[in-house]
């Protein structure tokens, strides 16, 4: 069982498959297909989770080969259409409009992380102030999310990265002892 958890934990670093969900969490959600985070891999970490309820992931990031290849540069979770957004952390507002259908919310945080929430409408504007757990705005529709799901998309420097290190959906990888002597 730890082996096969670590090498989940491997394949979510490498951008591969979601953890497969235990059978009770399967029956919870098989409504909808999707599985919840998983409490053991919830940990105590900076950033806030930005919508009430089970956290419950739709679409898993998926980094691309190259800069340009295909994936799925953040995450999508299941939201409710004018449910309530939160920051998942202090920053000051980068951007907030409409690109192509999609209305969308960037957040600058410390350390150089960016964080984008669409489709989100709000009434920030660029260079208002966020704290942690403050409501930025209501899950609207539109882009590449179904109705009923908000995509979050985060850069370090540039960089994607996947978003769920910071809400701590993922086990830190660990070296085991291979072999006796």
């Amino acid at each position: 069982m730890l082996i096969t958890t670590v090498l989940a934990a491997v394949v979510l670093l490498c951008g591969g498959a979601p953890f497969p969900s235990p059978p009770a969490a399967r029956a919870a959600s098989a409504p909808h297909g999707l599985a919840p985070v998983p409490e053991e891999f919830v940990s105590d970490v900076p950033w806030r989770w930005p919508v009430e309820g089970t956290r419950r992931v739709s679409v898993a990031y998926r980094a691309p080969v190259h800069a340009y290849g295909p994936g799925h540069r953040g995450m999508d979770i299941v939201a409710s259409a004018g449910g309530t957004v939160v920051a998942p952390a202090e920053g000051v507002v980068a951007f907030q409009g409409v690109v192509v259908d999609r209305p969308l919310l960037t957040i600058r945080h410390a350390d150089g992380l960016v964080s984008t929430f669409e489709p989100v409408e709000s009434p920030l504007r660029a260079g208002d102030p966020v704290r942690r757990g403050q409501d930025i705005g209501r899950v609207a529709t539109g882009g590449h999310t179904p109705p009923d799901a908000l995509h979050i998309g985060v850069r370090r420097d540039g960089e994607y990265l996947n978003p769920m290190v910071l809400f701590g959906g993922l086990l830190r990888a660990r070296l085991l002892p291979c072999c006796d002597g």
